[in-house]
């Protein structure tokens, strides 16, 4: 075996790793979700949660966020995404740009890590605003193109292209998941890398 060992440090690494990026989860809200029209809603429920999982199984740190639950006007987050993520507070907030909501905002600089890696709905909305606003502050943003969705094809494919003009990273699952597994020497992760991945469809068993 080749592997460079000890491996390269992750947290200074330029690629994702572990160690260096941290996800941003807002808005899987039912209001939201069946407002998509740029994805089918079983493949988009389906691919967000294969995120959140990978996330878990790198131990990233993760901030999910809400818009106007407490208000009544919205529900909470999704079951199965939620089911996954059930560990963790939702910062609940009534602007449409969650860098613009205190507790949102706080705890993503509590993360500590340079490198997020935002999924949100809208990709037109509740993506791009709090992903420029980021930018602006000197992270490296990072949106993952098959977990996030628009109104309309035309709104979410603008709105990928914005981001995109402006700085952030267009990244998709599959990419997001070897990029921060690496190496099939990393044995702790291999198992639950295989499951994710054949779950995506990545890969097809024999």
């Amino acid at each position: 075996m080749s592997s460079i060992n000890p491996i390269r440090n992750q947290e200074q690494d330029w690629l994702l790793t572990p160690k260096n990026c941290g996800l941003v989860v807002i808005d899987y809200q039912p209001t939201q979700i069946h407002s998509v029209n740029s994805m089918e809603t079983s493949k988009l429920i389906k691919n967000i949660s294969i995120v959140a999982q990978a996330a878990k199984i790198y131990h990233l740190p993760i901030v999910l966020s809400t818009v106007n639950v407490r208000t009544t006007r919205n529900q909470e987050t999704i079951e199965p995404l939620k089911s996954i993520l059930k560990d963790l507070p939702s910062y609940d907030r009534t602007s449409i740009n969650a860098w613009e909501d205190q507790e949102t905002y706080d705890a993503i600089k509590q993360m500590k890590r340079d490198k997020l890696v935002m999924c949100a709905l809208w990709t037109e909305a509740c993506l791009t605003y709090p992903a420029l606003d980021a930018l602006q502050e000197g992270y490296e943003v990072y949106a993952i193109v098959d977990a996030v969705g628009g109104t309309t094809n035309l709104a979410h494919e603008t709105a990928l292209r914005r981001l995109e003009q402006a700085g952030v990273k267009l990244i998709s699952i599959a990419q997001f998941i070897c990029e921060l597994q690496r190496d099939w020497n990393r044995q702790d992760s291999v198992e639950e890398f295989l499951d994710i991945m054949f779950e995506l469809g990545a890969f097809v068993g024999q």
